[in-house]
């Protein structure tokens, strides 16, 4: 049974899920930042970082307009290696709350003005490692995150509700 479906019965509300925090970098390697918000582009990604900029260490095929991961992952990392993520040094770009990343699977979900879309794990790749100086590719391990298509722009902040679609049923 589902966490949020063992809540109803027991007559409680689950926790609505948020975006707890931002991370953007202008170029593959460089310290990431934590602004409180940041404006979502469609097709693209977020502006001001690496991946909407084509300055990421990234390779066309495999390449995220978005990177997101949940706090829940982050745990696990931290639990798995004493690594440290508080500074964004998972490089991804979206930590959710209240959420594991995989009951986004295959859904379509808002947070703040912007749309975006579930598209595949984001598996960490050795670069990790040369940025980080740790061993944060094995920390973050299966559960290192995913990557988000952005259907519709906007501007989202630390805070943001996510708002899950209801699944299409045509």
């Amino acid at each position: 049974m589902a966490w949020t479906a063992l809540l109803r019965r027991l007559g409680r509300a689950a926790p609505v899920p948020r975006l707890a925090a931002i991370f953007i970098s202008p170029a593959a390697g460089e310290p990431m930042e934590a602004p409180a918000s940041v404006q979502a582009i469609a097709g693209k990604g977020l502006a001001g970082d690496r991946y909407s900029l084509a300055t990421g260490h990234w390779h066309p095929v495999e390449s995220c307009e978005v990177t997101l991961i949940s706090e829940h992952d982050l745990r696990r990392a931290q639990r798995r290696l004493p690594v440290a993520v508080d500074r964004g040094q998972h490089r991804r770009n979206l930590v959710v709350s209240g959420i594991r990343t995989r009951d986004l699977e295959g859904r379509r979900f808002r947070i703040g003005g912007a749309g975006f879309e579930y598209l595949k794990p984001r598996p960490p790749c050795g670069y990790i490692n040369q940025v980080t100086g740790e061993n944060m590719a094995r920390a973050l391990g299966r559960n290192s995150g995913v990557c988000l298509r952005v259907l519709t722009g906007g501007l989202i902040r630390v805070g943001d509700p996510v708002l899950i679609e209801p699944p299409d049923r045509t």
